[in-house]
């Protein structure tokens, strides 16, 4: 999935403009991994199946009063940030090694610890100045619709 098809995608759960999408049809992998400029992500990672990949991760140790924080770490080095409270956001990210992630955030560099990955499971141990905090992600399960916020 690049990131065009990303925001689509977000925007057509949103209900925005959903009139105007098309249907999209799914690539072969290999297709898909010719076609990308994966400067950031190493082929190892694209050939292994990397369970990060191209995957919609929700938190689930989130603040119940904004739910619905998820990440998606897409293999062209885009990461899609967005939450049922705001807006989403694009951003830079590298595998840094097997067991460490980071990503540009308002100019700032967020490194991370993968601290346990499976393909329903992420945990992340953020490096914020001398703190790290333990986020928690479970794979997204389709429909998914945020629930009506507080006035």
């Amino acid at each position: 999935m690049d990131t065009k098809a990303a925001v689509i995608a977000l925007l057509t759960c949103w209900g925005v403009g959903s009139a105007a999408v098309l249907p999209v049809v799914a690539q072969d992998s290999q297709d898909s991994q010719d076609t990308k400029d994966t400067d950031d992500i190493s082929d190892d990672d694209m050939d292994s199946g990397n369970p990060l990949l191209n995957k919609v991760w929700v938190r689930t140790d989130a603040d119940a009063s904004q739910p619905g924080p998820m990440q998606i770490f897409l293999a062209d080095g885009t990461l899609v940030s967005d939450s049922c409270w705001e807006t989403y956001r694009l951003s830079k990210w590298q595998q840094v090694s097997d067991s460490a992630i980071s990503w540009d955030e308002d100019g700032m560099t967020i490194n991370a610890d993968i601290a346990s990955l499976s393909e329903s499971e992420l945990v992340l141990n953020l490096k914020l100045g001398s703190d790290v905090q333990e986020i928690r992600y479970t794979s997204a399960v389709a429909p998914y619709v945020c629930p009506d916020m507080v006035k």
